[in-house]
């Protein structure tokens, strides 16, 4: 029996929310372009992009204290902030043309306005926030956030927080009404089912990639099973974009290009404490951020958070660390190991030597009871009843391990794409900030692999659904106002951007 073959023009592997962006962004610029999906599930957004495995934070440092480190001489670093706020602006503009278009019909299913806060407690945490604020406060992007220790101000934006806290304790927050969450599962979705009615896109769930290689032309060729009916089918493409999450590593190091033994991974899962009792969830309506324990993983900062997930209104806590070897949530136990190579396994080692404290916390976190869990609530929640929460597990992530050519072997926390010399393929690597940066992401992929038509055809398109590319909001704020309004009444938000005072 001859095995079916096509072509397609562009090929994405996965239906999370990096394909769904660079799918959308490949239509709206280039539409006679063929474009194939293909999703080891049976279903989309099922993996990372799904509500309940992510935290749905529209991440923009205004909360996030990993993105604002304190540097040896006390100051803080700033540099990762203010680069990550950029980038979700370019990401609101972008869903917010969609909406205009009527390409997303109701931006409530996916986005809403939630208050971004950080809150610490004890003399030293507070003086760092102070400083953070203040270091945060040169910056137009940030005006418009608000810092308090007084209690009853305290009390006013987190109740629960603040109940049953001593007064004796010092503790600050600070606020951002400007804060989202985001139900990236349902944006997802969205996207692909808009995708689909396009001439030229096509889905296919519950295919599976065996095989990929170069051929000789530049074009790649893919052997992918149907899990269903068992047949194979071999597809040729002239791109490769590669997003299929924790399962992007391994397809990575398939495609055989130099730039994949450059890179390994470890697999970190996550579990939430969740509260959908109304007396509790209707009495708190922040996503509050604090400060990461030694060691942990920017994914497991806690936080107390407002999540609306399919028009269902709960409290998320954690996520507190899990271990498995898979590198997906459905994934096989032998991922991390299939991922070991000859040319990683020294930096593997060197990472493992290296981040003890990592190390450490981990294997704290997975000694932990689920009155343990809860005693670690109380520390945000003092009054946190066990009988009101439950445990879900949340998603997997993969930690990306760099491999550097120079010498030396690098944890790297964050999101990292790696391109082919030539242009043709592409991968996602890594966690967080992730979906909450996917546009500038995907723009980032598109100016690597198609440089002339960014600079040519394709500029006064993305121009028109990203008014400020290439053009940076910080220091324009007129542009500031503009912008922030504009996203805010196409995607219904909350906010109203104040006055902008000059620096």
């Amino acid at each position: 029996m001859q095995k079916q073959q096509l072509h397609t023009d562009v090929l994405l592997i996965g239906a999370g929310i990096m394909s769904a962006t660079l799918g959308t962004l490949l239509k709206q610029l280039a539409p006679d372009w063929s474009i194939h999906i293909y999703e080891r599930l049976d279903r989309v957004a099922a993996e990372s992009s799904d509500a309940w495995n992510n935290a749905g934070t529209g991440h923009s440092a205004l909360c996030e204290l990993n993105y604002t480190p304190e540097k040896e001489d006390g100051s803080i670093d700033t540099h990762k902030a203010l680069h990550i706020i950029e980038q979700f602006e370019v990401t609101k503009q972008f869903w917010a043309s969609l909406v205009d278009a009527t390409y997303i019909r109701d931006p409530a299913v996916f986005i809403r306005s939630v208050p971004h806060m950080s809150f610490v407690h004890g003399e030293k945490d507070v003086t760092y926030l102070r400083k953070r604020f203040e270091a945060l406060q040169q910056y137009q992007l940030y005006q418009g956030m608000e810092y308090s220790e007084d209690p009853q101000q305290l009390k006013e934006w987190i109740p629960l927080v603040m109940e049953g806290r001593s007064l004796s304790e010092k503790a600050a927050a600070t606020y951002m009404e400007l804060g989202t969450d985001v139900n990236y599962g349902t944006l997802t979705r969205t996207l692909i089912h808009q995708l689909e009615k396009q001439p030229g896109v096509k889905l296919h769930l519950d295919h599976e990639i065996k095989d990929l290689k170069q051929l000789t032309d530049g074009r790649w060729e893919l052997r992918i099973k149907n899990r269903r009916s068992k047949s194979t089918v071999t597809v040729t493409a002239d791109f490769v974009f590669v997003g299929a999450g924790g399962g992007a590593l391994e397809l990575l190091q398939d495609s055989a290009i130099p730039e994949s033994r450059l890179y390994g991974g470890f697999p970190v899962g996550g579990e939430w404490l969740v509260c959908r009792n109304p007396e509790v969830v209707n009495r708190h309506h922040a996503k509050v951020y604090g400060q990461a324990s030694v060691g942990a993983p920017p994914m497991s900062v806690p936080h107390l958070d407002t999540r609306i997930i399919d028009g269902e209104k709960a409290i998320l806590f954690g996520p507190f660390a899990t271990f498995s070897t898979k590198f997906l949530k459905e994934g096989s136990f032998w991922d991390l190991f299939e991922s070991i190579k000859y040319w990683n396994i020294l930096p593997l080692m060197r990472v493992g030597l290296e981040n003890f404290d990592l190390e450490k916390y981990l294997l704290q976190q997975l000694t932990l009871s689920f009155d343990d869990r809860i005693d670690a609530l109380r520390v945000f929640y003092p009054e946190a009843k066990a009988e009101d929460w439950t445990l879900q597990e949340a998603g997997q992530r993969v930690q990306v391990i760099y491999n550097n050519p120079k010498g030396g072997a690098e944890l790297r926390f964050g999101t990292e794409t790696v391109t082919s010399k030539d242009g043709t393929i592409a991968a996602l690597l890594g966690a967080s900030p992730g979906a909450s940066t996917a546009v500038p992401i995907m723009l980032e992929l598109l100016e690597t692999c198609f440089p002339d038509k960014v600079t040519d055809e394709w500029r006064d398109t993305l121009q028109q659904l990203i008014p400020t590319y290439g053009t940076q909001l910080e220091g324009n704020p007129a542009l500031i106002t503009k912008i922030r309004n504009w996203t805010s009444k196409s995607l219904k938000l909350d906010w109203h951007q104040p006055e902008i005072k000059n620096k």
